[in-house]
């Protein structure tokens, strides 16, 4: 399509428009405005609401210690100020400052004022700060307001808002002048299509709040274990160094390539909400694009291609995943399923020129949910069964051991660490198997709803893709008079395939007969939810209703008709997400507090570091943030740093038989040196902690601790990037004409 180059006055209109939004978007920024708390807006334990709103705590409740504080904030480093507004009529009562469960500041509340303002810095980022008021237990207190105020900026989400839109008007300016080269006006409907859904999936998300899901702290906890990991130096990361009140956490057991984008944005002091919410875009616009790719490379139809964008990117399982259980992993790894289809599609039977799609999909759900992966190796194994023949018949087991072969170069790097820690290191991975599996599977009177997030047992396939199973069973069974072809035999595969999964996740498949028997028992308590069927099995009935709608005879009268219906059916999926119109930007016309400004710091969600893939013995209570002696009396800690996953401790001791233990999870990788250089032998101590014998003879000596570098993790990185850089540089011969391979 040809783009005439825009006249003055347009490109006048143009810039002036640019302007006045960037502006706009500026004014709004909320990451400069303090959070403000009433008495009763305080998490409270104790006292009375008045009638302004303050909270007023009597001698007469008989209790002293922590009464109120605010939420728990992820917050970045900088200089903040507090400010309560109070009156009590006794000294001794505090207000004081914590991080991960420790007190890290605190200051008095002087009876001759009403007012007290204390200013404090954060050397590093905050994960679960937070405000409490300890009241001494004698007098009344009466807590009127608390406010909290960076001395910057909380976040710059603002910023990032004006440097997108900026981006994007720069990227049209430049589109509309021909810079770039043109689109065709299908390509440009395509595309606009991709987009739209994309944001449409998103607008859930645009609340000023998060919803909190099942497992949504654990994975703003990888987000911010990702940015501590990149800023500490670790690229990739397989230590989140301020996890478990910064005892550091194994990051390499659970995939995050992904999450680097949200990690990048992190380090530039985007809010940790908003970065989350990044991510849930990008993932519902990848769903859109791969289902596009994926259903156009295998079916002629436009209306089914757009079709198939809509439906799945708008499929209720999508959304029980982002909202209702917070789970990113199978989120992100759902994006590549239609690539993974249509590759074992094109290796067994198709354009085996596609064969990349089946690395690409493979790789995507691998960098993004280990039970996803290996749920699409189970399903290419079972593929290349059926379809053995074929591949031996027509000589295609190159392209499959060629796909294998680069797949495995590609993720080298996350591989190897992963086998390295689950085979060799003491981890606890007993709690993965927390599921009976039988008493989660799902009434089938839920198959046809749409989501609900007020109940969290709400797995559904949806009306549309219900109908997608219709439309498959009008085309390949109830339609005769002619043999099938390849592709119908391969449509019919995966609607008998998609059957079969959805059949699984009921409460009719015989689960809790088989768990008699160890194997099955064995994975299935690994798999933990039989839902997660759900995700490849509306994948199957994606192709196989669109690709029917488009080759039916029976449906050819019909096919806009039914396209539409189905396409407003998945809309189903928005329209019952319900809003909480409670909750309004702001609370009043004079408070700026609000559960937006909140959610974006995290403060009504907080952060968790799950059980497993920690070590053996490294529960909760047993975490310390401080060095432990064998025996304090013989032995003197001195001094203790620790910044990311470097740490070091100076001790005297009298005595060779001695230890200390230091607040540092034991993972393999770590290394120990004293003040001359030499390795010194690093054991497992209690709860997991880092045991180093001491020297005894009554001088001062250094010990420093670090993590890495493992030659093994190197060679395995160099191997991906080296086989990524191959890639890339045969692409761009291509792209440039100079291959035709």
């Amino acid at each position: 399509m040809q783009t005439k180059e825009m006249p003055v006055k347009a490109k006048i209109i143009y810039v002036l428009t640019v302007c006045l939004v960037t502006l706009l978007i500026w004014l709004s920024n909320e990451g400069v405005s303090p959070l403000v708390y009433t008495g009763s807006g305080l998490q409270h334990t104790v006292g009375l609401i008045d009638s302004e709103n303050n909270l007023v705590i009597q001698e007469s409740v008989a209790v002293n210690g922590v009464v109120a504080g605010t939420p728990q904030y992820v917050l970045n480093r900088g200089g903040y100020s507090a400010q309560l507004a109070y009156s009590a009529e006794r000294p001794d009562s505090v207000l004081e400052l914590w991080e991960q469960g420790k007190k890290v500041a605190a200051w008095p509340l002087d009876p001759a004022l009403s007012q007290t303002t204390v200013d404090f810095t954060l050397s590093k980022d905050a994960k679960q700060l937070q405000l409490r008021v300890n009241y001494s237990g004698q007098g009344a207190l009466t807590i009127r307001e608390l406010s909290l105020s960076p001395h910057t900026i909380f976040y710059s989400d603002t910023y990032f808002f004006m440097a997108l839109f900026l981006a994007g008007s720069l990227l049209v300016w430049l589109y509309r002048n021909g810079r770039f080269a043109r689109l065709t006006r299908e390509q440009l409907v395509n595309y606009s299509v991709i987009l739209g859904v994309a944001v449409l999936a998103t607008t859930p998300m645009m609340q000023t709040y998060l919803y909190n899901g099942d497992d949504l702290c654990y994975h703003l906890a990888r987000l911010e274990g990702l940015k501590d990991g990149i800023l500490d130096g670790q690229i990739p990361v397989n230590i989140q160094p301020d996890g478990l009140r910064g005892n550091g956490y194994l990051n390499a057991m659970y995939p995050y390539l992904f999450l680097y984008i949200g990690a990048f944005l992190r380090i530039c002091r985007v809010s940790i909400g908003l970065s989350y919410k990044v991510l849930i875009f990008l993932a519902n616009l990848g769903s859109a694009a791969c289902a596009y790719v994926a259903v156009r490379s295998m079916c002629g139809s436009r209306r089914s291609v757009m079709l198939a964008v809509v439906l799945y990117t708008l499929m209720p399982y999508r959304f029980t995943n982002i909202f209702s259980r917070g789970d990113l992993g199978e989120t992100l790894a759902l994006i590549f399923w239609p690539l993974i289809i249509a590759g074992m599609y094109h290796i067994v039977m198709g354009e085996s020129r596609y064969w990349y799609y089946l690395v690409i999909g493979m790789s995507g759900v691998l960098q993004s949910h280990i039970l996803s992966a290996a749920f699409a190796a189970v399903f290419c194994a079972i593929t290349a069964l059926v379809y053995c023949r074929r591949i031996v018949r027509e000589k295609r087991y190159g392209r499959i051991g060629r796909a294998a072969g680069w797949f495995f170069l590609l993720n080298m790097w996350y591989l190897v660490p992963f086998v390295y820690y689950y085979f060799r290191e003491n981890l606890s991975t007993e709690v993965l198997r927390w599921s009976g599996y039988f008493e989660q599977s799902i009434n089938p009177s839920n198959l046809t709803q749409s989501i609900s997030l007020y109940n969290k047992q709400y797995f559904s396939l949806g009306l549309a893709l219900i109908g997608c199973v219709g439309v498959g069973v009008i085309w390949l069974l109830c339609e005769r008079g002619k043999e099938r072809n390849a592709r119908e035999g391969f449509c019919l595969y995966l609607l008998v395939l998609g059957g079969f999964l959805t059949y699984m996740t009921t409460g009719y498949f015989p689960s809790r007969t088989l768990l008699a028997f160890g194997w099955f028992r064995d994975i299935v308590t690994m798999i933990q939810f039989p839902w997660r069927f759900l995700g490849p099995a509306c994948a199957c009935f994606l192709f196989v209703g669109v690709i029917g709608l488009s080759e039916s005879a029976v449906l050819r009268p019909y096919r806009n008709e039914v396209a539409a219906v189905l396409a407003g059916l998945s809309l189903l999926a928005i329209l019952s997400v319900p809003t909480d119109n409670s909750h309004m930007p702001y609370a009043n016309a004079e408070s700026v507090v609000s559960k937006g400004h909140e959610s974006k710091l995290a403060a009504n969600i907080g952060l968790f570091y799950p059980y497993e893939w920690r070590l053996d013995g490294a529960a909760d209570e047993r975490l310390t943030e401080s060095v432990i002696a064998s025996d304090f009396d013989r032995i003197s800690v001195r001094d203790y740093r620790k910044n990311g996953t470097k740490a070091e401790v100076v001790y005297t001791a009298s005595g060779s038989d001695g230890y200390l233990e230091l607040p540092i999870q034991n993972y393999l990788g770590y290394r120990a040196y004293d003040e001359t250089g030499a390795r010194l032998l690093i054991e497992q101590g209690t709860g997991g902690r880092m045991r180093l014998a001491v020297t005894g003879d009554g001088a001062e000596h250094r010990i420093s601790v670090r993590y890495g570098p493992n030659p093994l993790f190197i060679a395995a990185d160099i191997v991906s990037a080296l086989a990524l850089a191959y890639l890339i540089f045969r692409c761009g011969r291509r792209a440039g004409g100079i291959s035709h391979e």
